[in-house]
């Protein structure tokens, strides 16, 4: 049996989120920093699974949606400012 359609629906808006701030060039494009910064993200949010995003947003309120859109960028935020900090923390010991 597959599961290949069931996710964490904060994964997308995470994704998302990151790749609008490196269109903007906001952030930086290391493959490394952004997994970091996704994963540290990822684990300040609550866990959403869902088999099709279009579940998720037909049965949520604007008001819930841009709820969910303010918590993302929050956690997207605050992982750039640890990832970074941790880096230059790590770079500064050696």
């Amino acid at each position: 049996m597959a599961f290949d359609n069931i996710h964490n629906y904060y994964e997308f808006l995470v994704l998302r989120r990151l790749n609008d701030m490196i269109e903007a060039e906001f952030i930086e494009t290391d493959p490394l920093f952004l997994e970091d910064v996704a994963c540290v993200s990822l684990n300040q949010l609550p866990s959403r699974y869902v088999k099709h995003d279009v579940d998720m947003v037909y049965y949520m309120s604007q008001a819930e949606r841009e709820k969910i859109d303010y918590e993302v960028h929050k956690a997207v935020t605050a992982a750039i400012e640890y990832v970074t900090q941790h880096r230059n923390d790590r770079e500064n010991s050696a």
